[in-house]
């Protein structure tokens, strides 16, 4: 958290979240940008991974004029009534006069900044390529060049890192070097990181089909958690644009265990 007397135009924030993650590039689900318009002028950004009701209620008490998530309001499919969890978050958000901006793709495809550049960073993985629809997968090695010996290890450190359980399908028969991940609901990438040469693939969720694939072609399957991998991107990217334009940034984590 910092603080700064400064406040700026909300054009000139969302300018400068589109010329990061330049949205324009993909195919999403929803759109991507500002999802709800606050105040003109813009002191505080609030980072988050979902726009739910918790982090609007936490937004609003830390004075922030902006939210800034990767889950926003708006998914395509939607009824588009207002009633219900829609209307609360929405009530919210106008009575206080709050900016909405939720990137999702963009910011899971962002090459230093975004879900799986953070995940893999911390998990010491260098990426060397790309894979999968719209190339949001990653793939690389263990930054220091050292592969890991075997399942065990790669999942003792992925429950040291996020902090939480892990659902391991597979078993690896020589030592992991070729690993590949992306971040939250990405278990429909697993066939392109097998035909891409990952020994391991590391993703949020798992579905019936994935579980078969890794025991057929053993390639290992590691389910960590949607919210877990996907809480990186948001707080960096954010801090990194109020950094540049010298406004607050916050980065409020509200605990989800899916």
């Amino acid at each position: 958290m910092s603080s700064s007397p400064t406040a700026i135009d909300s054009s000139t924030l969302l300018a400068a979240f589109n010329a990061e993650l330049q949205p324009e590039r993909f195919k999403d689900y929803g759109p991507n940008g500002l999802q709800v318009e606050g105040k003109p002028r813009i002191g505080k950004i609030v980072s988050g991974v979902t726009a739910s009701r918790a982090l609007i209620d936490a937004a609003i008490e830390v004075g922030a004029d902006a939210l800034f998530v990767h889950h926003g309001l708006f998914w395509r499919g939607q009824d588009g009534t207002v009633t219900g969890w829609m209307k609360q978050r929405l009530q919210r958000l106008l009575a206080h006069d709050i900016n909405l901006f939720a990137y999702h793709l963009p910011l899971d495809a962002h090459p230093t900044l975004g879900n799986n550049a953070q995940l893999g960073a911390r998990l010491g993985l260098r990426a060397t390529g790309r894979f999968g629809e719209q190339e949001l997968g990653f793939i690389g090695r263990p930054a220091d060049g050292v592969p890991l010996t075997d399942a065990a290890a790669l999942a003792l450190r992925l429950e040291k890192v996020l902090n939480r359980p892990v659902t391991q399908v597979g078993q690896a028969q020589e030592a992991i070097q070729n690993i590949a991940w992306c971040s939250g609901g990405a278990q429909g990438y697993f066939e392109a990181a097998i035909a891409a040469g990952a020994q391991a693939f590391i993703t949020g969720e798992i579905s019936e089909p994935q579980a078969h694939l890794a025991r057929e072609c053993g390639v290992l399957f590691f389910a960590c958690g949607h919210h877990a991998t996907e809480r990186y991107g948001a707080p960096a990217l954010a801090a990194h644009v109020a950094a540049s334009l010298g406004v607050a940034h916050q980065f409020i984590d509200i605990d989800n265990p899916a």
